[in-house]
């Protein structure tokens, strides 16, 4: 540690002391200087005049200042990325719109085809059912005919209104049963999954002709559905209100026009037959989920029973 000597010299009267080490102060009560921190520098006097006369004592040019310089205002918000000009923003805007249109047309597609593939045959099926129930009642209300001979139940008539239901047609291979209503009408009898009788052509009790029918092969019940699996030799049974008429399938049509009306005719064009006699055809849409062609099932009468000798051998199984 070295000697601290008084400051401004020693006094005469006290002389030069040999050791100065009597001056020296203890390390612990040994000050350290500091550094007087720097004086902020004052401003700069502020120029008279106007915005022009501070531009040229800021050393830019007039009007203008010098980088770096000048005040800026606070905004009270912190610096972060700048918001979307007014075209970016429209563009965000459209493009959100056109996505939310596509995903609202996707679902309402969606609804269209859960209604058409589910829904109708839902409510198709409902309307057939009640349509059958009610047939078997009415056919059950039917006075028995007497025993040992007598008087004949009145026969059941040849025509009948739109929409009314007059027999029930059996697909033993299929496992199908579906009522049959006058007319093709699809409001009226289609769409409620009925087969509907082609009106003109000949009644299963008729002599003669050509008894033809049409449903639907996919929606609303779609009872056609299958009909394309039949092979000549199966077996197909119109029940009315007196007797159970069995034909047996002779051949078909893949696909044929829908214009092509000749298949209703009494002896039906495209099918085997070649002179008159008491026929069946059937007619759905082709191919499935379109209207483009028709697909036809020929099939000739083979049997004719009445209700009071019980069913045909084709529903009995025993065929």
């Amino acid at each position: 540690m070295a000697a601290v000597r008084p400051e401004g010299g020693v006094p005469e009267e006290l002389g030069d002391p040999e050791d100065w080490s009597v001056y020296e102060a203890p390390a612990e009560q040994t000050l350290k200087l500091r550094l007087p921190a720097a004086r902020p520098a004052e401003p700069a006097a502020r120029p008279d005049g106007g915005r022009a006369a501070r531009g040229r004592a800021g050393g830019g040019p007039s009007g203008l200042r010098a980088p770096g310089t000048g005040r800026r205002r606070a905004t009270g918000r912190a610096a972060g990325p700048r918001p979307p000009r007014p075209k970016e923003r429209r563009r965000v805007v459209l493009a959100r719109l056109v996505g939310e249109l596509f995903i609202t047309l996707g679902a309402v597609m969606l609804l269209f085809v859960s209604y058409q593939l589910w829904w109708t045959n839902v409510l198709a099926d409902r309307d057939a059912g009640a349509a059958s129930s009610k047939l078997e009642q009415q056919w059950a209300q039917q006075p028995a005919p007497p025993a040992g001979g007598g008087t004949a139940p009145a026969p059941q008539p040849t025509a009948f209104q739109p929409g009314q239901g007059f027999a029930i047609i059996h697909i033993p291979k299929l496992g199908l049963d579906y009522p049959i209503a006058e007319g093709t009408d699809k409001q009226k009898v289609l769409d409620h999954g009925l087969v509907g009788h082609y009106a003109g052509t000949a009644m299963p009790a008729d002599q003669a002709g050509n008894f033809a029918v049409a449903a639907h092969r996919t929606t609303h019940g779609q009872p056609f559905r299958k009909i394309g699996q039949l092979v000549p030799g199966d077996r197909i049974v119109v029940e009315t209100a007196t007797a159970y008429y069995t034909y047996e399938v002779a051949g078909g049509i893949p696909e044929t026009p829908p214009s092509n009306v000749t298949v209703l005719q009494p002896v039906p064009k495209g099918s085997p037959f070649t002179a008159p006699g008491r026929y069946l055809t059937m007619t759905t849409c082709t191919p499935e989920f379109s209207a483009r062609g028709r697909l036809i099932v020929f099939g000739k009468m083979v049997e004719e029973r009445p209700r009071s000798q019980g069913q045909p051998e084709a529903l009995t199984g025993q065929h």
